[in-house]
């Protein structure tokens, strides 16, 4: 979606930290879908066929505000903050598998759109994979994630059937912003069990 780029803009792809970003291209486009949630611009990306477009409709039908799909223009501004928005060929339409082309303004109205927002949070959706040891406590921090040198968190969420990944996006952006705030529930986890363990040892004859 989008069209042909003009010689002023190019693909440009984002990856984890230690990978370079041409500051020269503006705007440039990235691939990921882009919505605004609790007051977090969140884009979503991940491989072909993951479920993005079906985990962004399934957004914008509980309320949160939808920007583009597929297919994001970005812009660095001074400070660093990156803004996205849609092409203007592929503007509130969304690609759905089964369904085809959609109007996103047309059938849940002008509150479910934006014309662009800034790029907060990134959210990888990932196969689940047996092989792979995933962080089940969430002690580690975010990854970085690249866009036109401004580092964005990245969280990674592995997508496995039964699991309902709008829901699971809700809970990053909520859980990214408690952290933000400084209330990190791991932390909070293990702070409870080291007072639980104090009183124990405190017990022993």
């Amino acid at each position: 979606m989008g069209g042909p780029l003009s010689p002023e803009k190019r693909q440009l792809r984002t990856g984890p930290a230690g990978m370079t970003s041409d500051l020269s291209v503006v705007p440039a486009v990235v691939s990921g879908g882009l919505l605004r949630m609790f007051g977090l611009g969140v884009l979503i990306i991940g491989d072909s066929g993951v479920g993005k477009s079906e985990s962004a409709i399934e957004l914008i039908a509980r309320g949160h505000r939808f920007i583009s799909d597929d297919v994001v223009e970005v812009r660095r501004l001074a400070g660093g903050r990156i803004i996205g928005r849609a092409p203007r060929l592929s503007r509130y339409f969304m690609e759905l598998r089964g369904l085809g082309i959609i109007n996103i303004r047309y059938i849940f109205g002008l509150k479910s759109i934006l014309r662009e927002s800034s790029i907060d949070l990134v959210i990888r959706l990932k196969k689940w994979s047996r092989k792979k040891e995933y962080d089940r406590l969430g002690l580690r921090f975010p990854e970085d994630h690249i866009i036109l040198g401004t580092r964005i968190p990245q969280l990674n969420i592995p997508v496995a059937p039964g699991r309902n990944i709008a829901t699971l996006i809700e809970v990053a952006c909520a859980s990214h912003l408690l952290q933000k705030r400084g209330r990190r529930a791991p932390e909070q986890l293990i702070r409870r069990l080291d007072r639980v363990l104090a009183l124990g040892e405190g017990r022993k004859p």
